[in-house]
């Protein structure tokens, strides 16, 4: 199926957008993407059009729209999951106090689409509907660690392992070696690979076909929370992560 270049520069520019760059000037957004500035005015025109973008008054400068809040929220509501599990996430953020993920595999990474924060809870660097990277994140690795293997290798073909500190796991060999623990245990725990001082574990969630659907996390820092601390928040979210499944018709094999 062939790749029809305006669409794929079109999202091109809306990709560039973050939280590093709300707002870009014209000249930016033609040298970020390599295209000519007469190519990025017309795009930009008929984003606009269609309320994908905006443009700021004061400065002149272009800013996602209020239209990619609509359709994301439209997306977001109508995933059975996040409603099925809701109760659920807020009842382990009361119970241990820290701050619990939903996340599902989009692609090359994995996508938070739902997040309670619980009152001892002091991680505040994630956002629903941002990506995370599946070799560095607990969630990532369950999402993988789940699948089968011909998916697995479909999945990491191309896969670019970064290395955001010193504690990511990088070599795939290593990874997958990993991925075959994390399958054999029943959960994934990051141990400060993505973020230095921030330790997380997480869980599948399994539907009635025995499939991975998507996965939930605790995120812990490791100055308030340690092993023996863990190790019982880890026996409430493989519960937590059973019960979930069981409302999704799974049911467990002797």
């Amino acid at each position: 199926m062939p790749i029809i270049q305006s669409v794929e520069r079109a999202l091109l520019i809306l990709n560039l957008f973050d939280e590093n760059n709300v707002e870009l000037k014209i000249t930016d957004i033609s040298k970020m993407t390599g295209l000519h500035k007469s190519t990025v005015h017309s795009l930009l025109k008929t984003l606009k059009k269609y309320s994908y973008i905006e443009q700021n008054p004061e400065n002149e400068k272009y800013r996602l729209g209020l239209k990619l809040v609509e359709r994301g929220n439209f997306v977001v509501n109508n995933i059975d999951i996040r409603q099925i599990a809701r109760s659920f996430l807020v009842d382990l953020a009361n119970k241990t106090g820290q701050t619990v993920h939903l996340g599902i595999l989009n692609g090359q990474e994995g996508v938070y689409i739902d997040k309670v924060q619980g009152k001892l809870a002091v991680i505040r660097f994630s956002q629903i509907g941002k990506g995370l990277p599946l070799h560095s994140t607990a969630i990532g690795k369950v999402l993988l660690a789940f699948q089968e293997p011909k998916d697995i290798e479909e999945i990491l073909h191309g896969y670019v392992f970064s290395k955001q500190n010193e504690n990511t796991i990088t070599d795939k060999e290593v990874f997958l070696r990993q991925l075959e623990e994390v399958h054999q245990q029943g959960y994934a725990v990051d141990n400060q690979e993505n973020e230095i001082g921030v330790r997380c574990v997480a869980v599948p969630i399994l539907n009635f076909e025995n499939k991975v659907v998507a996965s939930i996390s605790l995120s812990t820092l490791i100055s308030q929370v340690n092993d023996e601390k863990l190790e019982e928040y880890i026996r409430l979210i493989k519960q937590t992560g059973l019960d979930i499944s069981k409302k999704l018709g799974y049911r467990v094999i002797l």
